[in-house]
């Protein structure tokens, strides 16, 4: 992946939540991911400030995969981008190779290629702040134990 790839912490994707706007696709039981879009390479386990641009809604092998487009506080162009029709502008054609890219990178190990929920297009800024907030919800009952961890270790 040409792109620096991690995730939000203290945010988790419900594996017991039916999202109705995403084909009711239940959430992944993992942390929300960031594809952040910058122009400078992170280092393996680098802490970046990002700004959400947009998100996409993967449908990985049945479960909803968040993905945030962000680019980095730090970087040189942040001020210029705000939103989804930003990207194009400053980063042509990256949504759409990100979007191939988790289409298709199960396909080698024989696996059909993931699809997308939302049209198949990428949410604007907003929905990607949405659903930051929504996994943050979901992340803060279940450290405080208000609904089941299931399979996951609090411990």
């Amino acid at each position: 992946m040409k792109w620096n790839y991690g995730l939000l912490p203290q945010t988790w994707e419900d594996p017991s939540s039916a999202n109705p706007e995403v084909e009711g696709a239940f959430g992944d039981n993992d942390p929300v991911d960031v594809v952040e879009i910058g122009s400078t390479s992170a280092k393996v386990g680098e802490v970046l400030r990002v700004k959400p641009l947009a998100t996409l809604a993967l449908i990985d092998e049945g479960q909803l995969d968040w993905k945030i487009i962000a680019v980095s506080l730090d970087d040189p162009i942040c001020s210029l981008v705000d939103d989804v029709h930003d990207i194009e502008k400053y980063f042509p054609a990256t949504l759409t190779a990100i979007s191939e890219f988790f289409r298709d990178y199960k396909i080698c190990d024989g696996i059909p290629g993931n699809k997308f929920g939302l049209g198949n297009k990428p949410a604007n800024k907003d929905y990607a702040v949405k659903v930051i907030r929504e996994t943050n919800e979901a992340w803060t009952k279940l450290v405080t134990r208000s609904i089941p961890a299931g399979e996951l270790s609090l411990a």
